[in-house]
């Protein structure tokens, strides 16, 4: 019998489509990732943060809309602190405000980018940007910023912790949250999105992950308890979830009820079958329905308090534009802006900010002096 003739033939990438990307983004990330420049993934955050500031600046004269002081006070021991620290001065809140929302958009851009590409995490920082809701609660002496920054920030050092699980990662998980649960404590909603991006996809971590998760949590839990019947502590009393008050939700979160429509059809062709995409569906969903669920047994209902989803409903709209080419990609970033300029330059009543600054000034008085049974009722009533 003579041999066969042995022909060796060279090893073909296989054609198949992973149920997990569809897309085949994954090996475009491997292949990118060996190319982009460091200047790419600089632009990812940088752009996005100067962006925040030039339109800061520029909303720099809108007044507080009415009624937009009160309620975010209470809720937010860090808000509390802070007052007591730089006096009830409202300028200085409000410049914590803005560092709190830029670092906010350079963190968005910086965490797209590490878990898509560069082009998704310059996207996604500047849809984030362009967000009505992120540069007025920028001007505004409410704790929703640092709450949107504290969240970002969470999920970055998640993310981190998890790639390489360590003591130190995971402590300044631990550290975020505990940011996150003081800047307002209903924004540890986030955390039920994270658990269940840990149990479907990370469970070797989830031991250490709700361990973290609790020790972080406590301190503001505590905080909050002790504070219940001081004006500023507690959890302010919202709306009770009526339809009505659920179709305005899009308004209150996105600054206008078309850019939500927008972000959230984006964010369906996002396909969120892979692992990062994932996170950011459980960052923007879970949240939401959670506090829905909470509403139902007290009325608690407040939209503001969901502003900590912004950045993952931008960065699911990134994911989806990213997919089509450069042209169509400013066409959308142009139209977001346009429907958000009405918002954006938007001018209410000028008395606006000088009752949020008088409400924090109440707050700071009747929280350091000795209250007595009537001061407590008193502080009560002034809560609302």
């Amino acid at each position: 019998m003579k041999d066969a003739d042995t022909i060796v033939l060279p090893r073909l990438a296989s054609t198949e489509v992973d149920v997990e990307d569809p897309w085949g983004e994954d090996h475009a990330m491997v292949t990118q990732a060996t190319t982009d420049t460091g200047r790419w993934r600089v632009t990812a955050w940088l752009v996005p943060a100067l962006l925040t500031v030039a339109l800061c600046l520029l909303r720099a004269g809108v007044a507080t809309p009415p009624g937009g002081g009160t309620p975010g006070l209470a809720g937010s021991p860090l808000l509390r602190w802070s007052a007591e620290v730089l006096g009830a001065s409202g300028p200085a809140i409000r410049v914590v405000s803005m560092v709190a929302v830029t670092a906010a958009a350079a963190l968005v851009g910086l965490l797209a980018a590490r878990l898509f590409t560069p082009r998704v995490g310059l996207l996604a920082g500047v849809i984030f940007a362009l967000l009505p809701t992120s540069t007025r609660y920028a001007q505004e002496i409410q704790p929703y910023a640092l709450t949107v920054f504290a969240a970002v920030l969470a999920t970055l050092l998640l993310v981190r912790a998890v790639d390489r699980p360590t003591v130190g990662r995971f402590a300044g998980y631990g550290a975020a949250v505990l940011l996150l649960g003081l800047s307002h404590g209903l924004a540890l909603l986030l955390l039920a999105g994270h658990g269940w991006s840990m149990f479907v996809f990370r469970r070797g971590v989830v031991g250490r992950w709700s361990a973290v998760a609790i020790l972080g949590a406590l301190p503001a839990a505590v905080a909050l308890g002790l504070t219940s019947g001081v004006v500023g502590g507690g959890i302010a009393r919202g709306s009770e979830p009526t339809l009505d008050v659920l179709a305005a939700t899009p308004r209150n979160l996105f600054g206008v009820t078309a850019l939500g429509v927008v972000l959230a059809g984006l964010a369906l062709f996002s396909l969120p079958l892979r692992r990062s995409a994932a996170l950011y569906t459980a960052w923007a969903v879970v949240p939401p329905l959670g506090l829905l669920l909470v509403a139902q047994a007290t009325p608690v209902w407040v939209p503001e308090v969901l502003l900590f989803t912004l950045p993952a409903w931008a960065t699911l709209g990134a994911v989806a534009l990213a997919r089509v080419r450069a042209g169509w990609c400013a066409v959308a970033l142009v139209a977001i802006a346009v429907l958000g300029a009405p918002a954006q330059l938007a001018r209410s009543t000028p008395g606006g900010r000088e009752r949020a600054t008088g409400d924090l000034t109440r707050v700071v008085h009747l929280w350091t002096r000795p209250a007595d049974g009537a001061t407590a009722r008193e502080a009560h009533h002034a809560g609302g």
